[in-house]
């Protein structure tokens, strides 16, 4: 697996995505993976806004949220089943704003793969909309895959014979935050300018369908559901 960043211009706010992408990215081939910073996303949806105040601040964080708790550091927050800081509200390369997540990721990701398999005649092509996140208990952040298309997010070894013969009850493999850290890893957190990235050669399985739910997890069915409740 091949994992190329892409230098580009800074993205201004309310840009031309897809002028962006026609600009930065190579001729696509047939299972190319496409990785999208969401903050691209986010600028070209006009989901960023100037707070005169932390208070302010705070309401927007809140408004993003489905379920929200202040602590000492940030706000610990649930949007769109996924646990993160602050709603994925972040001020850094934001030259003074906030910038949102993407509306919706998923949806994005579906409307980037369209535009480029058209223009790249393709028959087979992932998009994956990044971000990062911070893991309990482990300093610095990985990728993560907000949304994406193109391609299964999961590989599922429940049943399947391990080294010894023995099934597998529990394991799958977390193929689109596997692929996102990995891009993101290359793309950078501070002032490289990296926020597209091309991978080739990736062991995934590409579909024409995406199933936005597949690598959810109920609270109820979570292994760390303990450790919450003692929290």
């Amino acid at each position: 697996m091949i994992v190329q960043p892409i230098k580009t211009i800074l993205f201004k706010e309310n840009g031309d995505l897809f002028s962006f992408l026609n600009k930065y990215l190579p001729k696509l081939k047939n299972k190319d993976v496409v990785i999208v910073t969401s903050k691209i996303v986010a600028l070209s949806e006009g989901r960023f806004c100037v707070v005169k105040n932390k208070t302010e601040k705070d309401e927007i964080i809140k408004s993003e949220s489905e379920w929200a708790m202040k602590t000492k550091y940030v706000w610990l927050t649930i949007k769109d089943g996924d646990v993160l800081a602050n709603a994925g509200v972040d001020e850094s390369n934001a030259n003074g704003k906030l910038i949102l997540l993407p509306k919706d990721s998923f949806d994005s990701a579906k409307k980037i793969r369209n535009y480029l398999m058209k223009k790249n005649k393709l028959k087979k092509l992932g998009v994956i909309i990044s971000d990062s996140r911070l893991l309990p208990l482990r300093a610095g952040v990985v990728g993560v895959a907000l949304g994406y298309a193109g391609f299964k997010g999961i590989k599922n070894y429940i049943g399947k014979p391990d080294l010894f013969g023995k099934p597998f009850q529990f394991s799958k493999t977390d193929i689109a935050d596997s692929l996102a850290t990995a891009a993101v890893l290359t793309m950078g957190e501070g002032k490289e300018k990296k926020p597209l990235a091309l991978i080739s050669d990736a062991p995934v399985e590409f579909t024409n369908t995406t199933n936005r739910k597949e690598l959810k997890i109920d609270i109820q069915e979570d292994i760390y559901k303990p450790l919450f409740e003692k929290l």
